[in-house]
């Protein structure tokens, strides 16, 4: 299997290098930020008098070796800015209530319990929101977890 170090080189431009070096040394960026522009500048073959390897590197940095790699390989393949920043998540879904649907959920979960039952259940209170077309559909779990933000006590 090869290793990242021979599969995704490093090469710093001029100017890449003094971007990195000063955001490294003013110390005003995230701390993910700062020590994904420390792996690069160990990482990079044409500035760097020792040419480190990812273990090396993790180990100097305190860090997963996985991590190394995965700089050098976005650095490669998509640039800079995508090494040092965080990705953006595609394929995340929406959440399901809004303010007024999670304001309308404990409303409800807070008012007296349907007739024969002697408390409101996740299940009964997902079912609600889909009678009172608040959501098309929603979970019992997706219910349990916007009532654990607000931190309501029913009980």
């Amino acid at each position: 299997m090869m290793s990242t170090t021979a599969k995704y080189r490093v090469k710093l431009t001029q100017e890449e290098h003094e971007m990195l070096s000063a955001l490294v040394s003013t110390g005003k960026a995230a701390a993910r930020k700062i020590t994904h522009a420390r792996i690069l500048l160990l990482a990079d073959e044409h500035l760097s008098t020792n040419n480190y390897t990812d273990e090396s590197i993790a180990k100097a940095l305190q860090i997963g070796i996985a991590t190394v790699g995965r700089v050098r390989r976005r650095f490669v393949e998509q640039g800079l800015d995508s090494a040092l920043n965080r990705q953006v998540q595609e394929n995340r879904r929406a959440k399901k209530l809004n303010g007024e649907a999670e304001a309308f959920l404990v409303a409800t979960a807070c008012s007296a319990a349907p007739k024969g039952r002697k408390s409101w259940t996740l299940k009964l209170l997902a079912d609600q929101l889909v009678a009172c077309d608040i959501v098309a559909s929603i979970s019992p779990e997706a219910v349990r977890q916007t009532l654990k933000k607000t931190n309501l006590n029913l009980g």
